[in-house]
């Protein structure tokens, strides 16, 4: 009975990280209803990807890409909700001045969170239906990537090993 407790533990917990992992969608799993909005404010999109992520207790898709402007590429990033709708961009902060970027109480949930850390990747998502913002980090610490999701506060939300 104890074998069988312990292996339906593992089971679950097995369950459970695979479903908090966030996966990058290829592109032809990102709905058609995104893609058409993609294609009709972007048509030169190039390179695109998603994920599916959580922002204000809503279900949003991450869409990133490339868009050519005169020669030169930008990248992009905007949230769709799951109907298609345009959310909201994604503003890329930049590795070296992300520390400056973060509200200041985050900074230390940060140091106390992890003993070392990098911060590899910052994006901050302006909340369009009101004050705030939240920051999605990727944050390397000792060996493993995990995405970190902070509020305006600083407060660290959700942290799940990527």
């Amino acid at each position: 009975m104890r074998n069988y407790l312990w292996n339906m533990a593992m089971v679950t917990m097995a369950i459970i990280s695979i479903a908090a992992h966030s996966e990058t969608l290829a592109k032809e799993a990102i709905p058609e209803k995104i893609m058409d909005q993609i294609y009709k404010k972007h048509p030169n999109a190039l390179d695109i990807s998603a994920e599916q992520k959580k922002h204000f207790g809503q279900d949003l898709y991450e869409i990133k890409f490339k868009e050519k402007v005169n020669e030169a590429e930008e990248n992009l990033i905007k949230f769709y909700r799951t109907n298609g709708q345009f959310y909201v961009d994604g503003v890329k902060i930049d590795p070296s001045e992300n520390t400056n970027m973060l509200p200041p109480a985050g900074n230390d949930n940060l140091k106390s969170t992890f003993t070392k850390y990098d911060i590899a990747d910052a994006i901050m998502v302006v909340n369009p239906n009101g004050a705030g913002e939240e920051y999605e980090l990727t944050v390397s610490s000792e060996g493993v990537n995990w995405r970190v999701l902070m509020d305006r506060e600083g407060q660290i939300v959700t942290k799940e090993r990527n």
